[in-house]
C-alpha cells in the first residue's frame, strides 16, 4: 500500500494500492482534487506533486495539451493521467481561485513542443 496526502484538503492522508490512479484515489477517499471530465480532456484536475514525484508514472500526451514543460519541472501533473507507485503529497489551486491564472494559457503553447518530445 502507498500513502497519498492531500495537502490542500487539510493534509488528509489515505492509503491506496500501488499503481493507483491519483484522481480515482481522490474520488474514492474524498481527497478533494477538482475534476470535470476525468479523461484528460479538460485539465481541471491539474495538481502539483509536492513530494514523491519520483513515485509517479511517465507524462502522458494528454497532459501536454494542458501543461507546459515548466509546469512539469515544478511537479505539476493531471491527476486523471497520473498513476502512483509510491507515497506522494499533492496540492492544487481550488477552482474558486483559478480565474487569476487564465493568463497561463498563452504560455502553454511555448511548452507543448518540448513536451511532445518528452512523451
Amino acid at each position: 500500500m502507498i500513502k497519498v496526502t492531500f495537502i490542500t484538503n487539510n493534509g488528509k492522508t489515505v492509503q491506496a494500492p500501488e499503481n493507483s490512479n491519483l484522481l480515482r484515489v481522490s474520488l474514492r477517499e474524498q481527497g478533494g482534487i477538482p475534476f470535470k471530465c476525468g479523461g484528460g480532456l479538460c485539465g481541471t484536475c491539474r495538481c502539483r506533486i509536492e513530494n514523491g514525484i519520483e513515485n509517479t508514472d511517465a507524462i502522458k500526451p494528454k497532459e501536454c495539451k494542458h501543461l507546459t514543460e515548466e509546469d512539469f519541472r515544478q511537479g505539476h501533473r493531471m491527476a486523471c493521467q497520473t498513476f502512483l507507485n509510491g507515497d506522494v503529497s499533492v496540492s492544487w489551486i481550488p477552482l474558486s481561485e483559478r480565474g487569476a491564472n487564465a493568463s497561463r494559457d498563452s504560455a502553454k503553447e511555448i511548452g507543448r513542443a518540448s513536451c511532445r518530445e518528452r512523451v
